[in-house]
């Protein structure tokens, strides 16, 4: 009788435990911002080991989203950013979530609907369109024909942004002093 009680206790214990587990996992994966369904990509070195990087030869383009998530056939890429969110995702990162959503489409052959930008509190589904793809397009040309350019203007007269730019030291163009 006492060996039916503690076999009973030890079973509803490892429920308990097992429940715990459940709910941990699901809070972690709501602050991801990630969609349900199943990750089958991720290059932030959370989840294993990064992935190789998407690449368009159409569009001469690479690039690696942060998560690809797949939800009921669908693709989703998601971009993590570490920043308190804007009122709407910059402009940047919606083109930057376009690219990822084309590259996604010429390697799995699946247009993805959407894609997510998160922020550390906010998150954004963009709804990937043919204007959007369109936007893209233009400004992969726009950045083409400037780099066969002599002479290639700043893009902005912001010298915090290049204080933040990995090239600010090679630049020759910086704001920044």
């Amino acid at each position: 009788m006492l060996m039916v009680a503690l076999l009973a206790f030890l079973v509803a214990l490892l429920l308990i435990a097992a429940l715990a587990l459940l709910r941990s996992a699901r809070v972690g994966r709501r602050r991801t911002g990630l969609p349900p369904g199943r990750v089958i990509y991720a290059d932030t070195g959370a989840w294993g080991r990064c992935e190789r990087p998407l690449f368009s030869r159409r569009h001469l383009l690479t690039g690696k989203p942060d998560y690809l998530v797949e939800e009921k056939g669908r693709l989703i890429p998601v971009e993590v950013k570490p920043t308190v969110s804007p009122p709407a995702p910059y402009r940047s990162h919606v083109l930057q979530l376009a690219a990822y959503c084309l590259l996604v489409e010429e390697e799995y052959g699946r247009r993805p609907p959407y894609g997510i930008v998160k922020y550390r509190d906010r998150a954004f589904a963009v709804e990937y369109t043919p204007q959007l793809q369109a936007q893209l397009l233009n400004t992969l040309a726009d950045m083409r024909s400037r780099l066969s350019a002599d002479d290639v203007p700043p893009s902005h007269a912001n010298p915090n942004r290049c204080r933040r730019c990995s090239y600010r030291e090679v630049c020759g163009r910086s704001l920044a002093n």
